[in-house]
């Protein structure tokens, strides 16, 4: 029996509170969306703590199948950086139970800026992994 490929729709939300660092998330991420011939729509917040609150105002019209999440946090001095990361994962994972949708998180944290290079480049980014996870969600529905 074939099953035809079904053609998924994505949200990828990104926060530009780094600009260089989402420039290289976001062009992973459409490079493998469109090797993998997923469509996608981009929108963009000002920091990562925004990202939950527009999920949730996108998922409501249903027209996704799933969600990625993309930023950075970068350590500082104050107990801020774990509050935000803290924050964002607990909203991303209840909204994804909550609308029974896929939302993956590629919200970097890291310690500090030279580290989120490296993560957000192209050998380590993790955007395409946060396509792939959404992906082998909806493989099994």
């Amino acid at each position: 029996m074939n099953k035809k490929k079904k053609n998924y729709k994505f949200l990828i939300v990104a926060s530009e509170f780094y600009p260089d660092i989402t420039k290289n998330l976001v062009s992973e991420a459409q490079t493998h969306c469109k090797k993998l011939n997923i469509n996608n729509d981009i929108f963009f917040v000002n920091g990562s703590l925004e990202i939950p609150t527009l999920i949730s105002m996108k998922i409501k019209k249903k027209k996704y199948d799933a969600v990625v999440a993309l930023g950075c946090i970068i350590r500082g001095q104050t107990k801020h950086f774990d509050l935000i990361a803290s924050a964002i994962t607990e909203s991303l994972l209840q909204l994804s139970i909550t609308n029974a949708i896929p939302i993956t998180n590629a919200v970097l944290t890291c310690d500090n800026r030279k580290q989120a290079v490296t993560r957000s480049s192209k050998k380590m980014n993790r955007a395409k992994e946060a396509i792939d996870s959404a992906l082998s969600i909806l493989k099994n529905f």
